[in-house]
């Protein structure tokens, strides 16, 4: 469904991401891991067309990804979000149905109808008139996370979603993200959790500006694929054992 093909980022003359190549099948939950500055935001902007491209092209059901961009929803990290700002939860997840109604159009009842049903997924609808500033850190993500949905997108990018949220929200989360995989979406979503949550998806990738690995958390999560990502030197039999236990029980 989305391929990425020879994808090259430069940083003012420094390499960001060097010849990345995958391909993500629809109904799928794929983790995008790997250490501070290793590219995994890089990657989701350049997918997005963010930030320019060296080389290579991204295709998104075999035409180009920027040719569809509604088809694809972006929860930027928190950092990028202005929490500050006056605007209420369902004024949020509205904007996602902008490129349904029209810029200078009010909301129809079926995207009322829409954002309603989204909150209520997010379990956030009794919060719907309260600023986004007032919001848990969990709640916050998860407002983000409403207006994904209700984009309604069959591609969803989504970068470090998880962060400042309790094991509540994370299992509320997951559990959402196996309900679109079942609607036949496909979910790349950059995080930097280890262990045995890396269990919940279908696939990891692991990135260092290239990529070490992609497959099954099993397949990726090496020893020496760690290595090669963090710079961790081989670790003793006792490492080996912990991380078969962590990751793959």
């Amino acid at each position: 469904m989305l391929q990425v093909q020879h994808l090259c980022v430069n940083y003012r003359h420094v390499k960001a991401l060097e010849d990345v190549s995958f391909k993500l099948p629809a109904g799928c939950l794929v983790g995008l891991l790997g250490p501070n500055g290793a590219g995994k935001s890089t990657l989701i902007k350049a997918l997005l067309g963010l930030i320019p491209v060296q080389y290579g092209q991204v295709l998104y059901r075999d035409a180009p990804l920027l040719q569809q961009r509604r088809q694809v929803a972006y929860v930027p990290q928190r950092s990028q979000i202005d929490w500050d700002y006056p605007t209420t939860v369902q004024n949020v997840v509205m904007l996602s149905r902008t490129a349904h109604a029209g810029w200078f159009r009010s909301p129809g009842r079926q995207s009322r109808e829409i954002v309603k049903e989204s909150l209520e997924r997010v379990d956030l609808f009794h919060l719907r008139d309260r600023p986004i500033g007032a919001l848990s850190g969990g709640q916050q993500q998860r407002v983000f996370l409403a207006r994904a949905i209700a984009q309604q997108a069959d591609l969803l990018l989504l970068d470090e979603p998880l962060a400042a949220v309790d094991k509540k929200t994370e299992a509320l989360i997951f559990q959402i993200y196996d309900e679109l995989k079942a609607e036949g979406k496909t979910l790349l979503i950059s995080c930097h959790e280890w262990g045995g949550i890396l269990n919940h998806y279908d696939r990891l990738m692991l990135l260092n500006q290239r990529l070490i690995a992609y497959g099954t958390p099993k397949e990726v999560m090496t020893p020496d694929n760690i290595e090669l990502a963090y710079g961790i030197p081989p670790q003793p039999r006792h490492f080996h054992d912990a991380i078969e236990t962590n990751f793959f029980c």
